[in-house]
């Protein structure tokens, strides 16, 4: 039985991450693809749907991925930042990333996994990750912005089980963002992908991109807390899993700012998705130069003995910074505490 104190969650060991922060390295990369989208979901950061204008080329991503190897990176995480799937040429891009000998992860809306693609990814050993906010088909397809969202995920989903996953080697997650539609179902979906073998990856949203359109979409922190609370006694009497309730995560933790960073559809590079703040772009620097320089960078990775407020001085502070997305997005300040945290000091 894992628990907080044990860092739960952390894919790297503390000494890993370290070793990385101080050699200016990288322990994972997530890395946009296009912002082309056959979505539009109401809640979406990057508000994806046409490809940008100056996207990255295949040659230009491969470089991507050819530095950050060279920086230590042992998973590229393929956000696509819009929908991979529409990515023509992801499947060079994936065996590109397996090919220098480091893990991917592909998160996907689900809707254009084939039988062929399923199987495709579960060749490789892939880790898939399908966004779904509901079980119910009227609130997944509003969410998603269009007419059966869900059903197209559902047989996206049951692809992938046919095709083997999940099993030990092949992990399957849903990540769902938590929003004032879906509040009520959160334990019921949890307990659902427990039972699936599935990893749920339950997280606070950010009010940035779409969802800053749409106020109607937020859950007070009281009613998070209680949320995560509440899936934190499931875990513990259902599955034996022990945890301490804490934003953005639940049941897990960020630390991805002090080993990790994003590179965007266009080559920015930035903390995270949250931390929508350019460290500077790969057509101008080499990633190792922005890691190495950038204020936002180095600031994030040192974010225990820089972070400011509360977050300070919080008892839990050896294991959690809070959110810097959140902190970004609502003061416009990444250092600043997590103004949707509800952990006080003891």
């Amino acid at each position: 039985m894992k628990c907080f104190g044990e860092h739960w969650g952390l894919e790297f060991s503390p000494e890993e991450i370290q070793t990385a922060r101080a050699n200016n390295g990288l322990l994972s990369l997530e890395l946009e693809l296009s912002r082309a989208c056959n979505l539009r979901c109401i809640y979406c950061y990057a508000e994806s749907g046409l490809p940008m204008a100056n996207e990255l080329t295949l040659t230009e991503i491969n470089s991507v991925i050819e530095q950050a190897v060279d920086l230590g990176a042992r998973k590229i995480i393929v956000l696509g930042g819009g929908e991979p799937l529409m990515y023509k040429d992801l499947f060079q891009v994936i065996d590109a990333i397996l090919a220098k000998g480091v893990d991917a992860d592909l998160f996907t809306n689900g809707m254009l996994i084939t039988e062929e693609k399923a199987r495709a990814l579960y060749e490789r050993n892939m880790a898939v990750v399908v966004k779904m906010n509901s079980r119910n088909p009227s609130i997944q397809d509003m969410l998603a912005g269009q007419s059966g969202a869900f059903a197209s995920i559902e047989k996206g989903l049951a692809a992938l089980r046919r095709a083997g996953y999940p099993d030990e080697k092949h992990t399957l997650g849903i990540e769902t963002i938590i929003c004032r539609q879906n509040y009520d179902e959160m334990p019921d979906l949890w307990i659902w992908a427990r039972e699936q073998g599935i990893i749920p990856y339950v997280e606070m949203m950010t009010m940035q991109g779409r969802a800053t359109e749409h106020p109607e979409l937020e859950v007070s922190i009281a009613e998070i807390k209680a949320l995560f609370e509440k899936l934190s006694i499931i875990d513990r009497e259902r599955f034996g899993t022990n945890w301490t309730p804490h934003p953005p995560l639940a049941a897990s933790q960020c630390a991805r700012h002090e080993y990790s960073c994003t590179v965007t559809a266009c080559g920015d590079v930035q903390p995270c998705p949250g931390v929508s703040v350019a460290a500077g772009n790969i057509r101008d620097n080499s990633l190792a130069e922005i890691l190495r320089v950038s204020k936002p960078i180095q600031e994030l990775r040192n974010i225990r003995t820089m972070i400011k407020g509360k977050c300070r001085e919080c008892d839990f502070g050896e294991y959690c910074y809070g959110c810097r997305g959140h902190a970004y997005q609502v003061t416009g300040d990444y250092l600043a505490a997590d103004p949707l945290c509800w952990l006080e000091k003891t």
